[in-house]
């Protein structure tokens, strides 16, 4: 690519909407979703791997479990319960942003992230506007660039 010598090559972050369709809301709950169930089935494994380490323990202590084998015990069921807590956290947030596009009305502009581009500076250009790009979807396609490219 040739620049010139009065010229800068800078990177910008350009922010990412969508349109609001009854396509893209669908898209957005069934993604949701898989990730919830992701979760539960997560959720499900760890408390079975809890539950076989736990059983692993008390298969090689003596009987009864002596105070080190107890405090193992609590250990693994610590950890579970952390992790366990942890994955909750992540499914409530998961919730809450399904409640959330459900509430949504159409047409209305969402931010779906962003992405980064690069751009030409020279001696005269406004910084603030050029820095200042949003790209406009409506179902996956491009309906708008906004701003100076």
């Amino acid at each position: 690519m040739d620049v010139d010598q009065g010229s800068l090559q800078l990177k910008r972050p350009i922010t990412i909407k969508s349109v609001v369709t009854p396509q893209w809301k669908e898209q957005a709950q069934a993604e949701l979703q898989t990730q919830v169930s992701k979760i539960d089935r997560q959720m499900q494994s760890l408390e079975t791997q809890g539950q076989q380490a736990i059983a692993q323990i008390q298969k090689q202590s003596v009987q009864p479990p002596s105070a080190e084998v107890q405090r193992q015990i609590e250990n693994v069921q610590g950890q579970v319960n952390e992790q366990k807590n942890k994955m909750l956290n992540q499914k409530n947030q998961l919730l809450q942003q399904l409640n959330q596009i459900q509430g949504l009305e159409l047409d209305q502009e969402v931010s779906q992230g962003q992405m980064d581009s690069f751009f030409t500076l020279k001696k005269g250009d406004n910084l603030i506007e050029k820095m200042q790009v949003e790209v406009l979807l409506k179902d996956g396609i491009v309906e708008e660039i906004r701003g100076q490219l």
